[in-house]
């Protein structure tokens, strides 16, 4: 095997390669061997068809799949010949072919760019860490009060209110007909959540248990059966209990009804959740202001391929002419997406930095607690999903790369509480916020001449 230079501009190298038609014909050879032991033919005995008879019968076929494995192989051994760091799939381009002639092809090839990594350490980044009011675990406790709200029976003749527990069977006729699904027994409702049909809740304060009421209602756009859709319905509802709500005294009891030791063990777990809340946004403030500066001091030539696949998946699932119109947009974004990539890439192989199968099972365990009821669902969808544990493997990579790069750089670590951390969240969030309404205003202008024009 002969392989050359052909060229070599930027970060695009061409090599051309020359397989001797004597190895070719070697592995064609080998072919034939390995299928006289599987091929039958009739007229022969398994095992004893000639290798001329099986040449003739399938020899463009074999000769097809020889070269396919020759070019793998060939090309594989000429980029590790030429320690060429590849980015993408490598392009082909056959010279010459045919049995009985040498395999000449040019292998096109863009390379991943040299990466001179800058000092870290005159790099700087706020840390925060979140302390959680009293008064803002006080009002969790309450919400969480009224999310579990319990009931008591009211008396007989005490008439239903918003926000008391209505439970009836019903009977319902849509247009005065019958239909599947039309009778209901033990419904329960809680008066003003408007949970069961648009309107419904409301003609039904005022009743007693014991009462018969019929209530008006249209069935819902996206019914199951397209014919029940938007129809007029009729529902004769009969109450069979009528409950008020009782609020929750906050205490151990209903702490440990939630799940907690007590109240005080309710309070820690409340407190560590607005915490995580808190802390996830405020570590990606953190992480933002350490990518930007990675790519301001890092200037790299960029393979076109993958500047291209990269803008392809950002745009997959856009209009043509949204791609066309973002189009400069798209690319800034695609090319700082592969710079941090290949810059904390580099940085992870040269501190050595690895996940194991291990640590990306843990982390499917951390999730699967953190969404109790949910746990059979995460672990399917992680079973089932061989790409979303490689998505998290590498999200997993990367925050050790961002945890190294934080021992290496000038941290300030600020104690602040919610009110601060809103308005640290706030104003990251604004620029996005001012580019959406840039972008909307700039295209309600761009309708307004038109309609103009």
């Amino acid at each position: 095997m002969k392989i050359e230079v052909q060229s070599k501009k930027g970060l695009r190298t061409i090599l051309s390669i020359i397989v001797d038609k004597k190895i070719i014909q070697t592995k064609i050879d080998e072919r034939l061997a390995e299928l006289q032991k599987e091929v039958s033919l009739k007229g022969f005995r398994p095992g004893k068809v000639p290798p001329s008879v099986i040449k003739s019968q399938f020899g463009k076929s074999i000769y097809g799949e020889v070269i396919d494995k020759v070019l793998r192989e060939t090309s594989n051994k000429a980029i590790t010949e030429k320690k060429l760091k590849i980015a993408g799939h490598p392009k082909i381009d056959l010279k010459q072919f045919g049995e009985g002639k040498d395999l000449n092809y040019e292998l096109q090839i863009d390379c991943l760019p040299n990466i001179e990594l800058k000092p870290l350490d005159k790099f700087k980044a706020n840390e925060y860490k979140i302390k959680i009011e009293k008064k803002i675990i006080d009002e969790k406790l309450k919400e969480i009060s009224k999310q579990n709200k319990q009931f008591e029976e009211k008396k007989d003749n005490e008439k239903a209110t918003t926000g008391d527990q209505i439970t009836f069977d019903y009977s319902a006729a849509a247009d005065g007909s019958k239909f599947e699904g039309s009778d209901g027994k033990g419904v329960q409702i809680e008066l003003g959540k408007d949970l069961f049909l648009k309107g419904f809740d409301q003609q039904l304060v005022g009743v007693k248990k014991g009462d018969t009421k019929v209530v008006d209602a249209v069935l819902p756009a996206n019914h199951p059966k397209k014919e029940l859709a938007n129809k007029k319905t009729k529902f004769e509802c009969k109450i069979s209990n009528v409950k008020k709500a009782i609020e929750n005294k906050i205490d151990d009891k209903f702490a440990k009804m939630m799940g907690a030791k007590d109240l005080a063990d309710l309070r820690i777990l409340i407190e560590k959740q607005i915490s995580s809340q808190y802390s996830q946004a405020l570590n990606s403030i953190t992480k933002k202001e350490i990518l930007d500066q990675i790519e301001k001091t890092h200037d790299l030539d960029l393979p076109k391929n993958l500047i291209e696949q990269e803008i392809e998946v950002m745009t997959r699932n856009l209009k043509p002419e949204d791609k066309e119109k973002h189009k400069s947009n798209n690319e800034k974004l695609a090319k700082s997406r592969i710079k941090l990539g290949l810059v904390l890439n580099e940085l992870g192989e040269k501190n050595n930095l690895k996940v194991s199968d291990e640590e990306v099972r843990e982390e499917i365990q951390k999730q699967i607690k953190g969404m109790p009821g949910q746990e059979k669902m995460v672990l399917d969808y992680y079973q089932k999903n061989p790409s979303a544990s490689q998505s998290l493997k590498g999200s997993l990579y990367e925050e050790k790369i961002i945890n190294l790069i934080k021992t290496k750089i000038k941290i300030n670590s600020k104690e602040i509480d919610t009110k601060e951390a809103e308005k640290i969240i706030s104003e990251f969030n604004k620029p996005n916020i001012d580019n959406k309404q840039a972008q909307k205003t700039k295209s309600s202008n761009k309708d307004k001449l038109n309609k103009k024009n």
